[in-house]
C-alpha cells in the first residue's frame, strides 16, 4: 500500500461528498468541485472519512493511489479554507496595482504590463509591492503566481523584479573594477 494513499481523508462537517462511478463531487462553503479517480483507483465513503483502494498492484496503480487521495485532500482544504501565495515586487518604482479584472504591473518596461485575472483567482495588492493570489484551487493559484513572476523574474546582480515571499535570490558579484 502507498503510505500516503492508505491514509483515510477526515471529511469535516461542512462538506459534502457524493460518489458517481469513477467521480467525486465535494460542495464546501467556497464552492463545488469534482474529481475524476484514475483507472484502478475506487473511492469508499464510511461516515466521515473517505477511504481510496486500488484494484491491483501494478505501478502505474500505485503511483495514482497517492496522488488521488492528496488531490482529494487539496479539493476539500480549498473548499474550506482556500489556498493562497505571496509575491514581493523588488525595484525601485516598480509596483503593482488591481484595476478591474486585471493586474497592472509597472516594472521598469516602456509600458505597464496588465496581467488578466482568469476566473476563479482573486488578487489583492494591500501594499504597492506586495502581491496576494487567492482560490480555491491550489495548482491554479500556484501556476497564476509563477506565471505574474515569469514576467520579471528577479535577477542575480541587483535582485530587482517579482519574487515568492521568503525566496531567496544568490547574487552575483558585478564586473571587477580595474
Amino acid at each position: 500500500m502507498s503510505k500516503l494513499g492508505k491514509r483515510p481523508i477526515l471529511i469535516p462537517r461542512e462538506i459534502k461528498i457524493t460518489l458517481n462511478e469513477g467521480n467525486v463531487f465535494i460542495e464546501g462553503p467556497k464552492g463545488k468541485r469534482s474529481y475524476s479517480l484514475p483507472p484502478g483507483i475506487k473511492a469508499i465513503l464510511k461516515e466521515d472519512k473517505l477511504l481510496l483502494t486500488r484494484t491491483s498492484d501494478e505501478k502505474q496503480n500505485k503511483a495514482w493511489h497517492g496522488l488521488a487521495r492528496s488531490q482529494i485532500a487539496n479539493i476539500i482544504k480549498g473548499l474550506i479554507e482556500g489556498f493562497a501565495k505571496e509575491l514581493e515586487i523588488v525595484g525601485i518604482g516598480y509596483r503593482a496595482q488591481v484595476s478591474g479584472k486585471s493586474l497592472v504591473l509597472y516594472l521598469g518596461f516602456s509600458h505597464p504590463v496588465n496581467f488578466p485575472i482568469p476566473e476563479g483567482i482573486t488578487i489583492e495588492t494591500p501594499k504597492p509591492t506586495q502581491i496576494i493570489v487567492r482560490g480555491i484551487d491550489k495548482q491554479k493559484v500556484g501556476e497564476v503566481s509563477a506565471e505574474i513572476r515569469a514576467i520579471c523574474k528577479p535577477e542575480p546582480y541587483k535582485g530587482k523584479g517579482i519574487r515568492y515571499v521568503g525566496e531567496y535570490v544568490r547574487k552575483k558579484a558585478g564586473k571587477a573594477v580595474a
